[in-house]
C-alpha cells in the first residue's frame, strides 16, 4: 500500500450528510471540482463525435432520405450548440471554484444550497435570486 494519504472520495449522500458548517469546505469544493471536470470532459467528447459524425459524408440517392439525414445533422448541430454553451458555463464553475465563490449566489452572496448544485452543478444564483430573475424577464422581457 502507498504511504501517500489518499483523500476520501465524497459521495452524493456524504455530502448531504455534512453540516452546514462545513459549506463548500475543501472536501466539498473538490467534489463539485470532480463533477464538473467530468462534464466537461463528456461534452467535448460529444463535440468531437459530432465533427466525425459530420465528417462521414454519405450519398443517398433518394432525395427522401437525404432531407432526413440532413435534419439529423441540423438537431445534432443544434444540440452541440447548447452543450458548447454548456462547456463555457462549466469552465466559469471551474473558475468560480478555483477562486473559492463557488456555491454562493451571484447576487446576494448567499449560499446556493447542496441539493441545487447538485441538481444543476452551473448554477449561479440561489434557487431565490433565480425565481425573481425568471419574473422579471417574464414582466419585463430580456
Amino acid at each position: 500500500m502507498a504511504a501517500t494519504k489518499d483523500k476520501k472520495i465524497l459521495t452524493e449522500a456524504d455530502l448531504l450528510k455534512m453540516p452546514e458548517s462545513a459549506y463548500m469546505n475543501e472536501a466539498q469544493l473538490d467534489f463539485f471540482r470532480r463533477r464538473l471536470q467530468e462534464m466537461e470532459r463528456e461534452l467535448l467528447h460529444n463535440a468531437d463525435e459530432t465533427t466525425e459524425h459530420l465528417r462521414e459524408t454519405v450519398v443517398v440517392p433518394d432525395p427522401a432520405d437525404r432531407a432526413t439525414i440532413e435534419e439529423e445533422h441540423a438537431l445534432e448541430l443544434r444540440t452541440r450548440d447548447r452543450e458548447r454553451k454548456l462547456i463555457k458555463k462549466v469552465q466559469q464553475s471551474l473558475a468560480r471554484v478555483d477562486s473559492g465563490d463557488y456555491g454562493f449566489c451571484e447576487e446576494t452572496g448567499e449560499p446556493i444550497g447542496l441539493p441545487r448544485l447538485l441538481a444543476r452543478p452551473t448554477a449561479t444564483l440561489s434557487l431565490e435570486a433565480q425565481q425573481r430573475r425568471e419574473l422579471r424577464q417574464k414582466l419585463y422581457g430580456d
